[in-house]
């Protein structure tokens, strides 16, 4: 078939765009080679999954708020340690100065090859951040805290100086120069934030989040980490449970929770994530005080249980694929998880409001008569 004139001049315009602006600058969606979301490990399998089952994505903003000792910054660096663990390059940017090695090793972070920085102001810290990405030789980009980013003119000022709207301006031009690159070079730029209370708030939620608006509109994953409870071994406490809702996802549905120990000694329990995951899907049993798995017991109680995965990790990973064929998912070679494409197509019924549900009841008694 001849090529018509206007194919011709669209030709000639996409390869003239390509020069100008570099080849990649315009495409066909179809020529993209894979739909899939690549991401990074939450370390937490039920997080994971509730972010559609590739954790942290790249190539995106995420954004981790709550409030204090709610596990925000150990999500983060379980990510790290992820990304570390697949041979990836990480960086952590401490506006808080509060970064703690041992803590941090304990989780598995690899000190050696973290880099670190610890800047004296905002502009700083987004200059650093910015270069980083633009090497494309750096994986995942962890920012602790958006809250302690603070500018220069603030820095530079007096105690007490007022500086309405800085940061806000700040940060909502640094994420429109950030986040174009940030997709080129699939990065994963992860923000700590903290929860803030909105002055003379009398109906509604009062909390809010620090930088402005900016940060949500940028963020594709925004979630909010609380602290449930106390988990305690007599009297001494030795951890928490921790619940974090996903608000906001672009990159698989929204609204999803996961629960998990977060331990004092090691960080999130990987064993009793897939312990309650397992449970929840009729994979392993739960009998009165014993946990089973088929003919196998696992032990009386869930810490018993918990202690029996750690001791057996070939036990541990055929759960895990168990689990996993249910989501939809598989273990990869590497300890990530991808779409199992031979898995058939699930079609979630729509949704119909009650007008359109007594419609069509309506409609369908019209029909019978």
């Amino acid at each position: 078939m001849a090529e018509s004139a206007q194919d011709k001049e669209l030709k000639q315009t996409l390869s003239q765009i390509e020069k100008q602006f570099g080849k990649g600058a315009i495409m066909q969606l179809g020529e993209v080679a894979s739909s899939d979301v690549q991401g990074i490990s939450t370390g937490a399998l039920s997080l994971d999954i509730a972010l559609g089952g590739h954790g942290i994505p790249r190539g995106r903003i995420t954004e981790i708020f709550g409030n204090e000792a709610s596990g925000k910054t150990t999500i983060a660096l379980h990510a790290v340690a992820s990304a570390q663990k697949k041979g990836g390059v990480a960086a952590f940017i401490d506006a808080e100065h509060a970064l703690d090695p041992g803590w941090a090793k304990r989780i598995g972070v690899n000190l050696e090859s973290l880099l670190v920085s610890q800047p004296s102001c905002a502009e700083e810290a987004l200059k650093i951040a910015e270069m980083l990405i633009k090497s494309n030789a750096v994986d995942i980009i962890v920012i602790d805290s958006v809250a302690a980013l603070v500018p220069r003119a603030e820095v530079e000022g007096e105690i007490g100086d007022s500086h309405m709207g800085l940061q806000a301006r700040l940060m909502s031009q640094a994420l429109r120069i950030l986040n174009p690159t940030i997709s080129r070079t699939k990065t994963s730029m992860v923000f700590i934030n903290q929860i803030r209370l909105k002055i003379g708030m009398v109906f509604g939620n009062p909390e809010t989040t620090s930088g402005g608006l900016a940060m949500k509109f940028y963020s594709s994953v925004r979630m909010e980490s609380r602290k449930v409870t106390t988990i305690k071994e007599g009297e001494e406490t030795v951890g928490a449970r921790i619940r974090v809702r996903v608000v906001k996802n672009k990159v698989a549905p929204p609204f999803r929770q996961a629960e998990f120990d977060l331990m004092h000694d090691f960080g999130i329990s990987r064993e009793g994530d897939l312990l309650d995951l397992s449970i929840d899907e009729k994979i392993v049993d739960k009998s009165g005080a014993w946990i089973n798995y088929g003919d196998m017991r696992l032990g009386q109680g869930r810490e018993n249980a918990k202690n029996y995965l750690r001791d057996n990790p070939a036990v541990m990973e055929e759960i895990t694929r168990k689990l996993l064929q249910k989501k939809g998912l598989v273990l990869t070679a590497d300890g990530g998880y991808a779409t199992d494409v031979s898995a058939p197509l699930q079609i979630p019924a729509p949704v119909m409001s009650k007008a359109a549900k007594k419609a069509a009841a309506a409609a369908a008694a019209a029909a019978a008569d």
